[in-house]
């Protein structure tokens, strides 16, 4: 570690010198690289963390670059991943660190193996239901994990950290309902930055106090009204009576809870994953797609855009997954997957 490269920040004192080696020990996983995930990745690096798992499904769209700093045009001309665009960009930004990226959709079968090793989990997730699944396994492996979420211009930050605080399922029994997405509403920039920089934050807190610093709040800002308020959560915890906390409840980890079909949010998009997990030979499915419409093939995933649905893309994974672009009818994409993608 070269000192001269975070000298301001060892200059600041509740960090110093043994914070800063504390942070370039410690081992970091961030599920999800769009809007909070690449600007956490980003602070992250840059203020030294030693190793960063960079957990994303999904490829660089050209709407996410209004939001999402690491990513440029040459990324959604090639059809990129996040997590590899970022990985790319990230070693650039800093050769010190060691950045490991996974191109998966995280779910009940594989997140342990995920987040494995690591100290803490950051949340870059865009959906509750990765957030409960990112709970069970917290509370599952005693791993404490940074909340964030973004709508419009409104967001909130908070600190999950088991047997110690209020945990997602102390406030929320479950997915609430989605009256507001960023499809209705939007996103800004500025929110999503304030957010993961508070979230950022909080992760240097955590790591350069060996873990005494837990901050038990909840911050919640809109950006757009400039009002911050933040509200204490340890009632929810001194109450007991969460079933995740006390009764041992993993609905999501156990496979209980979740789905196969997912609209992804601002993208007009959904996901389709297949039951069963398996490898498939892009480069073979490649040759059979050729008569079929216009491909474009890397090391990461095959995108056709069909002759006969011209309206419509689809992103395929090597794990099976498929990302179809120009729908957000579940019914529509599943048509679509069972009629590219052999079973």
């Amino acid at each position: 570690m070269n000192p001269d490269r975070y000298r301001k920040q060892i200059l600041f004192q509740p960090i110093g010198s043994e914070g800063q080696q504390r942070l370039a020990s410690a081992r970091v996983a961030i599920i999800g690289c769009g809007a909070l995930g690449s600007s956490i990745a980003e602070t992250l690096t840059r203020a030294g963390v030693g190793y960063l798992r960079i957990i994303d499904r999904d490829f660089v769209d050209l709407s996410n670059l209004q939001r999402q700093h690491l990513f440029t045009e040459a990324d959604v001309a090639s059809h990129q991943p996040k997590a590899i665009a970022a990985s790319q960009r990230l070693q650039e930004i800093n050769s010190e660190v060691t950045i490991e990226p996974h191109v998966t959709d995280v779910h009940s079968g594989n997140i342990a193996s995920l987040v494995h090793s690591c100290d803490l989990i950051m949340d870059g997730t865009d959906n509750f239901e990765t957030r409960f699944l990112i709970n069970d396994i917290a509370l599952e492996t005693s791993t404490p994990w940074i909340s964030g979420g973004v709508i419009a211009a409104r967001g909130q930050v908070f600190t999950i950290v088991p047997q110690q605080t209020a945990c997602l399922r102390c406030l929320l029994d479950g997915e609430p309902p989605q009256t507001e997405t960023c499809d209705t509403s939007g996103v800004i920039g500025p929110a999503v930055n304030i957010i993961a920089s508070l979230q950022c934050t909080r992760a240097l807190q955590w790591i350069t106090s060996a873990g005494s610093h837990i901050d038990r709040r909840m911050t919640i800002i809109d950006a757009w009204e400039g009002s911050f308020q933040q509200v204490d959560l340890t009632s929810l915890w001194q109450n007991r009576d969460c079933p995740a906390c006390t009764g041992s409840e993993r609905l999501w980890l156990s496979g209980k809870r979740g789905s196969q079909s997912t609209a992804l949010c601002g993208r007009n998009a959904v996901q389709i994953a297949p039951a069963d997990r398996r490898t498939i030979d892009l480069a073979a499915q490649a040759e059979q797609w050729k008569p079929l419409g216009q491909i474009s093939l890397n090391p990461f995933l095959l995108w056709l855009q069909p002759q006969e649905s011209p309206d419509h893309e689809i992103h395929l994974f090597r794990d099976g997954r498929a990302i179809i672009k120009g729908t957000e009818d579940l019914a529509l994409a599943r048509t679509l997957y069972n009629r590219y993608v052999p079973s």
